[in-house]
């Protein structure tokens, strides 16, 4: 029978200070869980976001990490998805089932994700740990629900497969799901990063023959090109709604993405469209992010729809599987996606590089 043991992670204690590697205990799995042994996850945005209390100050301290893959060491009672030495990719959304939105046959709009009720706490001082969006992938050892996990073929990288976890998978489900990228159709991409990277994946899979990466990073732009953008557009050039039209005959594009969470841009990708376009919001803004002057007749005269995309409206048990095929086929270049891998001591430096806009993701990797 499982005991529990003492791993290593990095946990955000205060708000806006740097996270610290501390011992912390993972207890033996309870019923319905899963205690799993990280071997690489990615190094999210999302992540710093927590750290620096973007989403509100409540829940520290933090066990860090949100995109994960690693093996299943070992299982509670009453779990049957997943066994011990299983190659898993974790989810955090695993849907329940039973909440108002599965019973109507929406699982992606879960309100009651499952998430492990045992708790990990840190080994000093015995503090209650919250692992971010329920899974907390900075470390050696988790524990999660077992419906989190979903099992891949153990031959692929684990770096790779750890971004379809989060990243990866909102982008191109952002573009199959949300958007419903048609054949033929124009796209327009506001933000490079690894998220919008994946976005340019997804449309290009989806069949979209016009993708339009913009970013004021010129580095970040030439990556885009190499996911499959075939126009590049830098706002310190012009305006990007105007380049965006020059582009399409001066229509404007069927389909536009958000993927940095600004007003700004956001209200860009909304006057990008072309008449009765849909606009997806991907990128998280903090609470007290707003759109300044929203034009509201304009807006109207458009028509189309305007989205948010959680997750990528995805469900993980059907598209984590479909998408790490897609990368063993060659159609998901997630290789190009990693940009470092680091050790679980730079998980800090993994933020900084992020913010020089060094990197598309920097993936922590456990021998």
């Amino acid at each position: 029978m499982a005991e529990e043991i003492i791993a290593r992670g990095a946990v955000a204690r205060e708000v806006g200070k740097p996270s610290r590697i501390e011992n912390i205990v993972v207890p033996a799995p309870g019923s319905g869980e899963a205690r799993i042994r990280i071997l690489a996850s990615g190094v999210c945005h999302t992540d710093l976001s927590v750290r620096n209390g973007v989403f509100g100050t409540d829940g520290f301290p933090f066990l860090l990490g949100h995109e994960g893959a690693g093996i299943v060491e070992s299982v509670g009672e009453g779990v049957a998805n997943v066994k011990a030495g299983d190659h898993v990719i974790l989810a955090w959304r695993a849907p329940c089932g039973a909440c108002r939105f599965c019973l109507v046959g929406k699982p992606h709009l879960c309100a009651a994700s499952l998430n492990a009720t045992t708790k990990m706490r840190a080994e000093a001082d015995g503090a209650e740990l919250n692992a971010v969006l329920g899974i907390g992938t900075f470390c050696t050892h988790t524990l999660v629900h077992a419906k989190q996990c979903v099992p891949v073929d153990p031959t692929l990288p684990k770096s790779q497969m750890s971004l379809i976890g989060c990243g990866v998978m909102t982008g191109v489900g952002a573009a199959l799901y949300t958007a419903k990228v048609e054949p033929g159709s124009s796209v327009a991409v506001f933000g490079c990063g690894g998220v919008g990277d994946s976005v340019i994946m997804g449309s290009r899979i989806a069949g979209a023959t016009t993708i339009i990466g913009v970013d004021l990073d010129d580095q970040k732009l030439e990556w885009a090109k190499g996911f499959g953008a075939t126009h590049l557009v830098n706002p310190k050039q012009g305006d990007p709604v105007q380049q965006i039209k020059d582009i399409t005959g001066g229509y404007g594009v069927n389909f536009s993405f958000e993927a940095v969470g600004r007003g700004d841009t956001t209200l860009q990708a909304i006057t990008s469209r072309d008449l009765a376009g849909t606009c997806v919001i991907i990128g998280v803004g903090g609470p007290s992010s707003k759109i300044e002057n929203f034009p509201l007749g304009t807006f109207f005269d458009l028509g189309g729809s305007l989205r948010v995309s959680w997750y990528g409206d995805c469900l993980p048990t059907r598209d984590f599987p479909m998408l790490a095929d897609w990368y063993a086929q060659g159609r998901l270049d997630l290789y190009a996606v990693v940009s470092r891998t680091i050790s679980l001591d730079e998980a800090e430096e993994g933020f900084h590089a992020m913010e020089r806009g060094e990197t598309l993701r920097s993936v922590i990797t456990f021998a």
